[in-house]
């Protein structure tokens, strides 16, 4: 019928001369019509389209409370964070000084004495409580921990660098860490006020504005750097361009997490109501009355119109008793009635799978595999187990690299500086000298546990292979096991000389592997 009406249509409009049909209009774009099959699924869904920084503002105090009540209530969120926080740090990261020596126009001998002599200082310092933590309680890898805990929860970490002079502690440098919802909401677009952070019109951020204490709504704003450039506040958060606070990774999986919960709840709740009720009468009679013949005389208390017909039942039963002793028993019941014993169906036999199947998407959005986060490896095997690894690794990496990492940098470059500044590290000009050539005396690595493997025997091989192939550094094989090839060097040295002094025998002293090359390559059960 269109072809026939666009003839006609034609036709009228040439005089009666008969045109071909016009050809149809075609278009290119994402999303079909709302009459076509696909569009009506997104009639109603039209998000507004605005900056990050206004998405956040809008649901962080939601999304900041309903994370911390699930790391608080829920075991598998609170579970999977300690997992990626053990994960990522372990129990600290480790400094890997590394100075650009050309810049600073150092000899390999001089920038490894100066490198030596900084990480010992700092380990001295960072795993001493009364020296870096404001409070005297914790250590640098602990407060590593904290941060890591307060980006699962708030999206962001926040702490102050104080300078406390203590008669107790040899330095002045001193973290302290800070609720971030302690850093106000307040916005003011005309002076450049968004969630509590003041920036430039480049975005660099010039102060912060806190809340001095969690009972008092004074405030109090804290500029960003010192005089000097000295940090005196470090805030880090992933996010998108123009964002100026984080918003919790949990927040694309909250609904998940509660649709979980919503799911244990209601069948535990089927289940206990199936053991409570393991029994039930099918009867003609109405419900009243036969819930009041479930009674003993003295409950029921009053007799009706339905006192014969309960006689008449009484009567019946009495008559119909087949006894086989301490065996057993049958009993007819009276017509019309059957008495039914169930059993419980709860969970059915999709509660499984659609469990498995939430926490599943809980897993990738905490960027973790779905066996860390259930510990159940059934079904797995080392080549579907490695895969995994090797796809979440990254992850961690990039965990490690942005959150941990960036804020220990913070930390060391301000300890750094006091350090040279009080002569207890030296540097060529001193101060003066540190401050010109900042960037290129700071750069370090931080170092973490290693990677993981489901067999330690496969990876050492790889390792051997490819050691011999000439790809790989003795460097890259120590970072994969998580240690500093400069203190495996070192410690080889020291164990040498030892053998030596007690007489004993030179190099390697295991005996060659009987397996060899023949190792097992086909997949095992994990």
């Amino acid at each position: 019928m269109g072809v026939l009406a666009d003839l006609v249509r034609s036709f009228k409009r040439q005089g009666g001369a008969a045109m071909p049909p016009t050809s149809p209009q075609y278009t290119a774009q994402y999303f079909r019509a709302p009459g076509s099959g696909g569009g009506a699924a997104l009639f109603a869904w039209r998000p507004a389209l605005r900056d990050a920084r206004d998405d956040v503002r809008a649901a962080y105090v939601e999304a900041a409370a309903r994370a911390i009540d699930t790391l608080h209530n829920s075991g598998w969120i609170a579970g999977a964070v300690e997992q990626a926080i053990v994960s990522t740090i372990g129990t600290g990261l480790r400094l890997s000084a590394r100075p650009d020596r050309k810049v600073l126009g150092w000899t390999d001998d001089e920038a490894e004495d100066w490198i030596d002599t900084v990480e010992r200082r700092w380990i001295m310092w960072s795993e001493n409580p009364i020296e870096c933590d404001a409070a005297g309680q914790h250590s640098i890898g602990q407060i590593t921990a904290q941060v890591l805990r307060s980006h699962f929860a708030y999206g962001e970490a926040l702490a102050l660098m104080p300078s406390i002079d203590r008669p107790i502690s040899l330095t002045r440098t001193k973290v302290q860490l800070v609720p971030p919802h302690r850093l106000v909401q307040d916005s003011d677009d005309a002076t450049r006020l968004y969630q509590g952070i003041r920036i430039d019109t480049y975005g660099l951020p010039l102060s912060y504005r806190l809340k001095r204490d969690r009972l008092v709504n004074d405030t109090i704003d804290i500029a960003a750097r010192d005089g000097a450039g000295r940090p005196q506040v470090i805030h880090v958060f992933e996010g998108a361009p123009g964002q100026v606070r984080g918003i919790t990774p949990l927040a694309p999986v909250l609904r998940i997490v509660r649709q979980f919960d919503q799911l244990a709840d209601a069948t535990l709740t089927a289940a206990l109501v199936q053991a409570v009720f393991a029994a039930t009468i099918e009867s003609e009679a109405p419900t009243e009355h036969v819930l009041q013949a479930l009674q003993d005389p003295g409950d029921q208390g009053t007799s009706g119109d339905m006192f014969d017909f309960f006689a008449a039942k009484d009567a019946w039963y009495r008559s119909t008793k087949i006894d086989l002793g301490t065996v057993g028993r049958i009993a007819h019941l009276f017509p019309g009635e059957t008495l039914k014993f169930n059993r419980s169906e709860h969970p059915n036999d999709t509660y499984e799978a659609f469990a498995k199947f939430l926490l599943r998407e809980i897993a990738r959005c905490l960027g973790m595999t779905f066996e860390t986060l259930t510990g159940d490896y059934t079904g797995a095997t080392y080549s579907s187990v490695r895969m995994a690894t090797a796809e979440i690794w990254p992850i961690i990496l990039a965990r490690r690299t942005h959150i941990a990492g960036r804020f220990l940098q913070h930390v060391y470059e301000a300890w750094l500086e006091e350090e040279i500044e009080a002569g207890r590290i030296a540097f060529p000009g001193g101060l003066m000298g540190f401050l010109a050539n900042r960037a290129a005396a700071v750069s370090a690595e931080w170092r973490g546990p290693a990677k993981p493997q489901a067999d330690d025997l496969k990876a050492a091989k790889a390792h051997e292979v490819y050691k011999r192939l000439g790809v790989v550094t003795d460097e890259m094989i120590c970072a994969d096991l998580g240690v500093d090839w400069e203190d495996v060097y070192e410690q080889r040295a020291r164990e040498a000389a030892r053998r030596q002094k007690l007489g004993l025998p030179e190099g390697d002293t295991l005996a060659p592997d009987p397996v060899g090359d023949e190792l097992v390559t086909e997949d095992a059960d994990a």
